[in-house]
């Protein structure tokens, strides 16, 4: 199956650690050339032998196989058995979705990217879906929620971006004991730090554009998948659909995941020494950082991740104070998005939950002084420095 692992695939994910699996899980030397790095298969079809007879590839809505090796070296990072890559983060979602029909139901955690919020709430409410907003990190919170029409548990885990966390094995064995699919948003942990299907997750969706890519030069999303029925089902869509990921993209993505391990080493460090800078700073009111022995849930973190990731947000004290600090840094970057190898810092408020009503912003914890920090891999001592400067400001 063009989606599915190659031989090679099969053979890392038996015995292959994890940085091996990143380098080499689905790509081959080139058969023509021998080159080692996957070609960008730049074509819109592919030419017949004859009449019904072809090499595996038809036309590049349903196949190309620069996309394909990527689809097979994310599943086997991820440990699953099939990937499908698509034109974003959100295409990626929206795909998962179209396994459900009007009257499902489904269970989200309550603090999740306000894209996704966007896309449940003002589109697919429109097609008689179901959406229950809970704190998934309170157990007892998902075992209600869940009803006999309830499909689907969507889990974003840690959360954007007051980096909350739920407890995926036991949250994977609720719903499955009442019949309902997990998926779980990994976008901001990346693979490197959590993989949820060895928890027990059906589903892991990412917008590729973050730690995947890791260079802030390319938008995707990809959905891995372990059942049957929903590896059928996802090759269908993606062509039916046709929200596919270009071969630039996938190429651009493979290129990131040869390094992911590396650079998680690095994001996960920086972001540790910036969290206690900024948790033993006397102008911040409160750090959140799954490191931090203060985070609510930091036994779980030390239980469920491989590091505690590249993101890190904090309150300043007022709008004020978060505007000055954001108007102030120097070597950040300004900006939205996250998991690339330049330091970027930004006001969730105002930029990516925008779309989150002020009301439900509020009871979430997304305050107008919360700023978030996507840490990167520079010198550390220069990224200190720049937010020390920049608080000295307040």
């Amino acid at each position: 199956m063009i989606s599915e692992y190659s031989r090679t695939s099969v053979t890392l994910r038996d015995t292959a650690r994890f940085s091996t699996i990143c380098i080499h899980a689905g790509q081959e030397p080139d058969p023509s050339t021998g080159a080692i790095v996957t070609p960008i298969y730049q074509t819109s079809t592919y030419v017949q032998d004859a009449l019904g007879v072809h090499k595996g590839y038809e036309y590049a809505r349903t196949q190309n196989p620069t996309r394909a090796a990527l689809e097979a070296n994310i599943a086997a990072i991820e440990g699953g058995r099939a990937g499908f890559a698509f034109a974003s983060g959100m295409a990626a979602e929206g795909a998962i979705m179209t396994l459900l029909e009007a009257g499902d139901h489904v269970v989200v955690t309550d603090n999740t990217y306000g894209g996704t919020y966007r896309l449940f709430e003002r589109v697919l409410r429109k097609f008689g879906l179901d959406f229950t907003y809970v704190d998934t990190s309170q157990l007892d919170l998902i075992e209600r929620a869940i009803t006999p029409a309830t499909k689907m548990l969507f889990l974003e885990t840690p959360t954007n971006p007051v980096l909350g966390l739920t407890d995926l094995p036991a949250a994977c064995e609720i719903a499955h004991r009442r019949g309902v699919a997990v998926v779980v948003d990994n976008t901001f942990a990346s693979p490197y730090v959590q993989r949820p299907i060895r928890f027990g997750a059906d589903l892991v969706v990412h917008s590729t554009t973050k730690f995947l890519n890791g260079h802030s030069d390319s938008v995707g999303g990809v959905v891995v998948a372990v059942r049957d029925d929903h590896i059928e089902w996802l090759r269908f869509v993606q062509n039916a659909e046709g929200a596919i990921l270009g071969p630039m993209d996938a190429w651009l993505v493979l290129r990131g995941t040869k390094t992911l391990p590396i650079r998680m080493e690095r994001h996960n460090a920086n972001a540790m020494v910036l969290a206690e800078y900024l948790a033993a700073h006397p102008k911040v009111a409160k750090v959140h950082y799954p490191g931090l022995p203060s985070h609510p849930q930091h036994a779980l973190a030390r239980r469920q991740m491989s590091g505690f990731g590249g993101l890190i947000s904090f309150q300043a004290g007022s709008l004020e104070r978060a505007r000055t600090v954001l108007n102030g840094v120097r070597l950040m970057a300004l900006a939205e998005s996250l998991g690339g190898v330049e330091t970027l810092i930004s006001h969730p408020a105002t930029m990516t939950h925008a779309s989150v009503p002020p009301e439900r912003r509020a009871q979430l914890g997304i305050t107008d002084d919360l700023v978030r920090v996507s840490v990167g891999i520079e010198d550390i001592e220069d990224l200190q420095e720049d937010l020390a400067q920049a608080l000295d400001r307040v």
